[in-house]
């Protein structure tokens, strides 16, 4: 995943320091420039960051500086700030990740469109030999309930069918990338009387689950967003994995922030103003139905499990 020579890089960027008159939070210190592993040969890495929870209560409180507040005052304004949607002081922080990720879910990711992303380019490079190949416990059918979902987890010959072909798919057109290129991993052509193919033609024949990295900057308001959505037990795995990963970063970086986030965000659910009065019904001792809710079936649906009233 990390060669000793890039190694070598983390360990030097990690070892250097610098005076300075910014906030700086230890325990994201501790994290810095350090890869966060993730699936088979991915990873995170946070590369630099601006501003902590007091950025955060300053933006809000428009302040000169830290002042003598205590730490209890800060966590209820920012706890204030999240229960009543206030995001613009969240903007005011902001954090640069370098990401190593299969490009399927680079693609889903870039859905995210809040951010400021600079990707590894296959015109100007060779992309690694790299391959997010799943674990068997991950390998699940097509959900006959939910198109975007996954079903039953594949056993047997079926799992061990889709892992060989997923494998011997990416390994023959990487071989053929490379044909197409006629050119080494050192550079050197592989036949010195044959011309390659240009790089931005050769790497359309990779598979989707070949390995992509970017740097992806974005502030706290829109990565708490965006970790809502894909830190979400609905989400899909793959993408969940690297939410996971973040929200560690996110608690070493704003911990007063990531504990509102946590039970307004993550623990929590919204009903609609139908859901609402449905709710009313039933604290008041009404045995209310689906039919004679007002709501979907869908919806009454999902009312009932966030209640745990129904599986």
């Amino acid at each position: 995943m990390i060669t000793d020579e890039q190694q070598a890089e983390i360990d030097a960027a990690r070892a250097a320091t610098a005076a300075t008159r910014r906030a700086t939070v230890p325990a994201l210190e501790a994290l810095l420039f350090q890869p966060l592993p993730v699936l088979d040969h991915g990873f995170v890495r946070v590369i630099d960051y601006m501003g902590d929870d007091a950025a955060v209560v300053q933006a809000a409180r428009v302040s000169y500086g830290r002042g003598t507040r205590k730490v209890s005052e800060d966590a209820g304004l920012i706890r204030y700030l999240m229960r009543h949607r206030h995001s613009t002081p969240f903007e005011m922080a902001e954090i640069k990740y370098h990401v190593k990720l299969p490009i399927f879910v680079a693609r889903q990711w870039i859905r995210h469109r809040t951010a400021n992303v600079n990707e590894y380019s296959a015109r100007y490079s060779i992309l690694d030999r790299e391959f997010y190949i799943p674990e068997p416990k991950h390998l699940a059918a097509q959900s006959e309930k939910n198109r975007q979902g996954r079903g039953d987890v594949l056993v047997g010959d079926e799992a061990a069918e889709v892992l060989d072909l997923l494998r011997s798919d990416a390994m023959r057109t990487y071989d053929n990338y490379g044909k197409m290129l006629n050119e080494g991993p050192d550079g050197a052509a592989l036949d010195p009387g044959r011309q390659g193919l240009a790089r931005e033609l050769a790497r359309m024949n990779l598979t989707l689950n070949t390995y992509t990295q970017w740097y992806w900057k974005c502030d706290l308001h829109n990565l708490l967003h965006f970790l809502s959505l894909r830190a979400d037990a609905h989400a899909q795995y793959e993408i969940r994995a690297y939410a996971e990963a973040m929200l560690a970063t996110v608690e070493a970086w704003v911990p007063l922030t990531f504990s509102a986030f946590r039970d307004y965000r993550l623990g929590a659910v919204t009903f609609s103003g139908s859901m609402m009065a449905v709710l009313k019904r039933m604290l008041a001792g009404e045995a209310v139905e689906q039919k004679g809710s007002g709501l979907s079936k869908r919806e009454f649906s999902e009312m009932m499990v966030a209640l745990g009233r129904e599986g």
